[in-house]
């Protein structure tokens, strides 16, 4: 991999809370996104390991599912799964398929999550909470904020690995 793409930004160092959240989310997305850059559909698609659905595809096609499902809580709305269903939840992770189109549909399903979510962040109070019923309990967009760049950063992880495995390209 080159040197960080200009379209990641690295946080600042003093901030209000709200423009740092976002700042660190805005900073894992890209991040993701360069660990991405420049691979085939067959290199996107290749798994981690044989025994596992683990690929660079399947991390983009799950943070996109990700975005809508927690951003569209805040707003008390359940859009569609994009990819899974109440069923076959995982279904996201399902893209070891070395195709041209799934992987431009993967990266324009993402691209309309995060803008969605960057809207819903725009509207909502940093203090309104919601209900996830998996978590019974109100939850503030604070929290979520703290959860996608942890969720972010574990597959970032993830992408590190993997990319080091398809083309030995590394990167912080």
């Amino acid at each position: 991999m080159t040197d960080a793409p200009s379209y990641r930004v690295d946080p600042p160092f003093e901030a209000d809370e709200r423009t740092m959240l976002l700042a660190y989310l805005d900073y894992h997305r890209a991040t993701l996104r360069w660990k991405c850059e420049n691979l085939t559909p067959e290199q996107l698609a290749t798994r981690a390991v044989p025994s596992s659905a683990l690929s660079l595809l399947g991390i983009i096609r799950h943070v996109a599912e990700v975005e809508r499902a927690w951003f569209d809580r805040v707003e008390g709305v359940r859009r569609p799964w994009i990819y899974g269903n109440d069923a076959q939840p995982d279904l996201d992770w399902d893209g070891a398929i070395a195709d041209p189109e799934l992987v431009r549909e993967a990266y324009a399903n993402w691209d309309a999550e995060v803008e969605h979510s960057r809207k819903v962040t725009e509207r909502t109070p940093l203090e309104v909470t919601f209900v996830h019923p998996r978590v019974r309990e109100p939850i503030s967009l604070r929290w979520l904020l703290g959860h996608m760049i942890e969720e972010y950063a574990r597959h970032n992880g993830h992408a590190d690995l993997l990319r080091e495995a398809i083309d030995g390209a590394t990167g912080e």
